[in-house]
């Protein structure tokens, strides 16, 4: 019943940014070089919160779906 999400377009995205980056990291100006590592160090810090979110998100579905038994 249940349908694995699809996310062939966001893995396509995220590889073509890594191949970007990737690029971007041999460039000459140190300040491009930089921002590359800024930018991946930020890519992180959002799949970290993403997954503190998606965490959060599934203990409150958890939690109401308790409470909701108790009703009955």
């Amino acid at each position: 019943m249940f349908i694995k999400e699809d996310n062939t377009y966001n893995d396509i995205r995220e590889k073509s940014l890594l191949q970007w980056l990737e690029e971007m990291g041999q460039h000459e100006d140190v300040a491009v070089r930089s921002g590359v590592r800024l930018c991946r160090e930020y890519m992180q810090y959002l799949k970290e919160q993403n997954k503190k979110l998606e965490e959060e998100k599934d203990l409150k579905d958890f939690y109401l779906k308790k409470m909701s038994k108790k009703d009955r």
